[in-house]
């Protein structure tokens, strides 16, 4: 086994999988540029809500676990494994500025036999038509002298159910060798790998996995529309259809779609297939209802709360319950049009502390019993367990529910 590995991006991603290798007996080398990252890791503190400073404590004082800014560190390792981001640009296209800055940092440390693994989100083809052309041109030959493969990232933050090493893993190489290469270290890692037969397919699978709930949650934002126009509780429909045992995928509706991958993705694959001449339709249709729902939720609050003066307070601002991401969560768009249409508008969200928006600084309010009934109404916007809505049902004058929390039929309950 290659037994020394340099995890490049230690984020949502990177981190996780750096204490995975470290836990199945790799040296581990972590990179990230963010030098805060690098300073919360040197202090024994987590960034990141799945993980315990604890966990954190645990792999820093290890001599097989190191971490720095400077590239320069990967000069000894077998494997790196790119777990960069892979944002949107401003115009809403594939951003890869950050595997390219990786990949050209990296490459004066690269040595004879060393195998490089893409796991950042991206459109088919990357691997092949970005990346490796890249190494190439540097005088390697890739499949000869160096191994270049492509795993999909398929984490799921604050999800308890699956753990990293559980789930499994799509792996692809360039040619044979670099499959066979890949494989050979992430058989030591993840318990299941599902090989397939280039890096453009193992590239693809991630995006169709995404893109599938893309546009099912974005449909079921246009039912919650519906059904709210015909007096119809469509979290109970939904409940009702998953009854059938055959045919039926619960998706259930929200302020939006969030988080890195599901919002971002198709998009990659829109731009690439556009690239070609293909239109997509469906990814089309989808991006334009749900970029439509923040919109949606901020009109069904105006027609209860009259006054354009209220004070409204907001429940959660993260993507997902019980993480401390915000990354394209649709509760940020719904606080800004609420704050923009002049309503006093605060949040609570036991994971974010501060907020910076139109050069003010927002923090998050504690819920006690006073404070909850100083505000015209409460908006459900993320469902984090923390949250005490006994305490918000009790005390809040008007409920604007977007997650099923409270189900009971009331005039101060209005489903979103």
């Amino acid at each position: 086994m290659n037994n020394k590995v340099a995890i490049i991006g230690l984020g949502y991603v990177g981190l996780p999988l750096a204490i995975l290798c470290h836990q199945k007996g790799f040296d581990v080398t972590g990179i990230d540029i963010d030098q805060a990252k690098i300073n919360s890791l040197s202090q024994g503190i987590s960034y990141l809500a799945d993980l315990s400073d604890g966990d954190v404590q645990e792999v820093v004082q290890s001599p097989k676990f190191k971490y720095a800014t400077d590239f320069g560190k990967v000069n000894d390792v077998d494997t790196m494994i790119i777990c960069v981001p892979t944002p949107l640009s401003a115009q809403s296209e594939p951003n890869l500025n950050y595997l390219h800055h990786a990949i050209e940092r990296l490459m004066p440390h690269l040595k004879q036999n060393q195998l490089i693994v893409v796991e950042s989100s991206t459109y088919p083809g990357t691997t092949e038509e970005v990346i490796k052309p890249k190494l190439e041109g540097n005088g390697w030959k890739v499949g000869h002298d160096l191994f270049l493969g492509y795993s999909p990232e398929r984490i799921d933050p604050g999800n308890q159910l699956f753990s990293l090493e559980n789930i499994p893993k799509v792996i692809s190489g360039v040619t044979e060798s670099c499959l066979d290469a890949l494989t050979n270290v992430y058989q030591h890692i993840f318990r299941e790998l599902v090989p397939v037969k280039s890096t453009r397919v193992a590239e693809m699978t991630k995006i169709v996995e995404n893109t599938q709930r893309f546009i099912n949650i974005s449909f079921m934002n246009e039912l919650s529309r519906i059904s709210e126009k015909l007096d119809v509780d469509i979290w109970e429909v939904v409940t009702a259809a998953s009854t059938k045992p055959y045919g039926f995928t619960p998706y259930f509706p929200g302020p939006g779609i969030g988080g890195h991958c599901i919002p971002v993705d198709p998009l990659y694959l829109k731009w690439k297939a556009e690239q070609l001449g293909v239109k997509t339709e469906f990814i089309d249709l989808a991006k334009k209802i749900n970029d439509k729902q923040p919109d949606y939720i901020v009109e069904r609050v105006s027609q209860v709360v009259k006054h354009d003066k209220a004070k409204l307070l907001t429940i959660g601002l993260t993507y997902k319950k019980d993480i401390n991401d915000i990354r394209e969560s649709a509760s940020i768009p719904v606080f800004q049009r609420l704050v923009r249409s002049g309503y006093q508008v605060d949040y609570h969200d036991p994971f974010i502390e501060n907020l910076e928006f139109n050069g003010h600084t927002h923090s998050n309010k504690p819920l006690s019993a006073p404070m909850l009934s100083d505000y015209d109404g409460v908006i459900i916007l993320t469902d984090h367990s923390q949250v005490n809505y006994e305490l918000i049902k009790k005390h809040a004058k008007l409920i604007f529910d977007t997650r099923n929390r409270f189900q009971e039929d009331s005039n101060t309950i209005y489903k979103l």
